[in-house]
């Protein structure tokens, strides 16, 4: 894990800013939506990207017809057309 030498108080409702230069750098943008997850003691937060709409994998996942659908799903699919 890459350290950025940020650091922020949490204010009284538990609450942090992430610096602008970081949201730029990470390609979030106001009101994107952002997963939490645990590992250990740390905290990491993930901009959230939803999974294929069948299968619920997240990766290599493509707009098909406005759905969010995965490349192996697209490629059955299409495979009986």
């Amino acid at each position: 894990m890459k350290s950025t030498g940020v650091v922020r108080k949490l204010d009284n409702l538990g609450r942090i800013v992430i610096p602008i230069e970081l949201r730029k750098t990470m390609g979030i943008a106001i009101k994107d939506t952002l997963e939490i997850f645990t590992e250990g003691d740390e905290i990491i937060l993930k901009k959230y990207e939803p999974g294929c709409i069948f299968c619920n994998d997240a990766r290599n996942v493509k707009i098909f017809k406005g759905k969010r659908v995965c490349e192996k799903c697209l490629a059955e699919m299409t495979k009986g057309e």
